[in-house]
C-alpha cells in the first residue's frame, strides 16, 4: 500500500505565506514525478506545479514568481512553498506521484487526501 500524506494547509490573509508538504510512504520502488494540483469550488483541478527526480520544474502561468516547488528524493517529500498569496489561490491542494512499487512495474499516479489552502482578503 501507498499513502501520500500534505499538511501545512490552512487559513492565511492575502500576502501570506505558506508550506505545504506530502510525504509518500509504503510499497515505493522509485518516483518519478511529483506534483501539486488544486481544486476550487465549482472548478475543475489544475496543476499548480510539478518536479522530477532530477530537479526540473513547471509551474501554471497564475503562480509563477510566487510558488516554489521542491523536493527531498530521500525522504520522498514533496513541498510547495507559497508566497504572495491571493484570495483566488484559495482551493484544496493535492499531492500527485507517479511511482512504481517493483522494478519492473509501471509508473502509477497516487494522490494525497487533499488539504484545504484559504487565502482571506
Amino acid at each position: 500500500q501507498v499513502q501520500l500524506v500534505e499538511s501545512g494547509g490552512g487559513l492565511v490573509q492575502a500576502g501570506g505565506s505558506l508550506r505545504l508538504s506530502c510525504a509518500a510512504s509504503g510499497s515505493i520502488f522509485s518516483i518519478n514525478v511529483m506534483g501539486w494540483y488544486r481544486q476550487a469550488p465549482g472548478k475543475q483541478r489544475e496543476l499548480v506545479a510539478a518536479i522530477t527526480t532530477g530537479g526540473s520544474t513547471n509551474y501554471a502561468d497564475s503562480v509563477k514568481g510566487r510558488f516554489t516547488i521542491s523536493r527531498d528524493n530521500a525522504k520522498n517529500t514533496v513541498y510547495l512553498q507559497m508566497n504572495s498569496l491571493k484570495p483566488e489561490d484559495t482551493a484544496v491542494y493535492y499531492c500527485n506521484a507517479g511511482l512504481r512499487a517493483t522494478p519492473l512495474g509501471a509508473f502509477l499516479p497516487y494522490w494525497g487526501q487533499g488539504t484545504q489552502v484559504t487565502v482571506s482578503s
